[in-house]
């Protein structure tokens, strides 16, 4: 009668071992979407080269990041980004930029094109998250040169703050994407 128990509830373990072993669902993967805004008509066509976005070593990672106090960040396991965040910032101010510089070249450095820009811009990324108050921060330090002309390098730290609609990751991301196009905004100014 043991031997019989014991054969039936190792049946049953058997059975319930590769619902021990899954890894639970898979993660919602989000990806930042261009936006139209303002349409800056330069004084002359231009090409411009985006070099290779900095990021915030805290940034960089597949999770969305949220601050929980001043002093503590929380990372969502189950809500990732769907390419590394800084090749995803280079792909939407890129497409952002384009629809606000319609007479402009613009492309990544880090892409297959190779040309020779007049212009090259510049992006360290300091913040891109929720802070505790639930708003979506973005401080960006942006620089933007002129090669070949007698135009003055010009450089400025960008802080945008956008609330979104509710606590939702995607909610989040939406007003994550309105900050980037607020921040394609004031690039495609000072590069006219």
């Amino acid at each position: 009668m043991a031997g019989r128990l014991s054969r039936r509830l190792a049946a049953v373990l058997l059975l319930l071992l590769p619902a021990a072993c899954s890894s639970g669902p898979d993660p919602t993967l989000y990806t930042m979407a261009a936006q139209p805004g303002i349409v800056v008509h330069a004084t002359k066509s231009r090409s411009i080269e985006m070099r290779r976005v900095g990021l915030a070593g805290y940034l960089d990672r597949p999770g969305l990041v949220r601050a929980t106090t001043p002093y503590r960040l929380v990372v969502t396991d189950m809500a990732r980004w769907g390419e590394p965040l800084s090749r995803m910032i280079e792909r939407v101010t890129i497409e952002n930029l384009l629809m606000r510089l319609p007479d402009a070249s613009v492309y990544s450095e880090s892409g297959g094109l190779s040309m020779q820009p007049d212009t090259i811009l510049e992006i360290d990324m300091q913040r891109l998250d929720v802070d505790v108050t639930g708003d979506v921060v973005l401080v960006a330090q942006v620089a933007v040169r002129h090669d070949g002309t007698r135009i003055p390098p010009a450089s400025r730290t960008i802080r945008i703050t956008q609330h979104p609609a509710s606590n939702s990751n995607d909610d989040v991301v939406a007003a994550m994407s309105t900050a980037m196009a607020q921040l394609a905004d004031e690039i495609a100014r000072m590069i006219r």
